[in-house]
């Protein structure tokens, strides 16, 4: 499976870019799951329904399904985030995964970076950042898009990945 990365700080543009590229790249008949990484606790259940009393009452695991969709829910209670590697193997295949955060893995990234933010680039100490899709010109020694040119910076990560 081939995986991509958007990466970058907070408020940089990076689910902004995901939604874009995933809706150019399937737009072209190429299939795409993501993955996206949270830094803080998060739930997709809500108290009072069964599910999360499911989970409350001790589950492991909880599968909610319907005819329209299902979400596994896995409560990690005590074990270790697992690595990104290992759930990359829970994904059915596709032509690509692009994956939000985890700008720490080795994937190939492309760095999103807005200059509001004051934030400084995480590109210039980290080659696995391949390119960098910013709202301001940059002097790299790689790739600089403009942020909103999502046809151009699928077309690099496309190639990249050799699709």
């Amino acid at each position: 499976m081939n995986v991509y990365g958007v990466v970058g700080w907070k408020n940089a543009g990076k689910t902004g870019l995901m939604e874009r590229l995933v809706t150019e790249i399937t737009g072209r008949g190429i299939s795409v799951s993501t993955v996206k990484h949270a830094h803080h606790s998060f739930d997709v259940d809500h108290p009072g329904k069964d599910s999360h009393r499911h989970r409350v009452a001790g589950a492991t695991e909880v599968l909610l399904a319907s005819r329209n969709r299902f979400a596994l829910m896995h409560e990690l209670r005590d074990e270790a985030e697992p690595a990104l590697s290992a759930l990359l193997q829970k994904l059915a295949p596709v032509d690509l995964v692009l994956i939000e955060g985890y700008k720490r893995d080795s994937h190939p990234k492309i760095e999103a970076h807005r200059a509001v933010t004051g934030n400084p680039l995480i590109a210039p100490g980290d080659p696995t950042v391949r390119a960098v899709a910013s709202d301001t010109p940059l002097d790299l020694d790689r790739p600089v898009f403009d942020l909103n040119d999502t046809a151009a910076i699928a077309d690099f990560i496309l190639s990249e990945v050799g699709l």
